[in-house]
């Protein structure tokens, strides 16, 4: 059960990211300029991709990019927000897959701890009459 944390936050992440309603439509609906939702829709997916996301590609229009004051403000402003956000969950999968291998190790350790204080507690102890009981 505890194997499939990292895949668990993964697919929520994915989820949380696919919505109804796409970043540039909700930013329009809130009355961002058209260009500057553009742009910033753009340039978030751009910064997911820097981030390390797998899912999204590069994207700029560079003549609007160019020629539209909003469209390129929109552009840096989701690039740098989207690829903080990826880079930290990016980070965050990561951790969760560190602690788990560190939980996986502790126990192992203790496994083999215990295994060895078995042992120096059979030293010296005679067990040949649990021979008989072996048939």
């Amino acid at each position: 059960m505890k194997k499939m944390i990292p895949l668990n936050l993964f697919l929520f992440v994915i989820l949380a990211l696919v919505g109804c309603q796409s970043t540039r439509d909700y930013m329009v609906e809130q009355g961002y300029p058209l260009a500057y939702a553009d742009g910033f829709q753009d340039g978030c997916d751009s910064g997911n991709k820097a981030g390390g996301s797998l899912f999204d590609q590069f994207k700029k229009d560079v003549t609007r990019f160019n020629s539209e004051a909003d469209y390129a403000q929109g552009w840096s402003d989701g690039f740098r927000q989207c690829e903080t956000e990826q880079e930290a969950t990016q980070r965050q999968v990561r951790m969760s897959i560190e602690q788990q291998k560190l939980q996986q190790q502790k126990k192992a350790n203790d496994l083999a701890e215990q295994h060895a204080l078995e042992k120096e507690v059979m030293k010296g102890v005679d067990t040949s009459s649990l021979k008989s009981l072996e048939k």
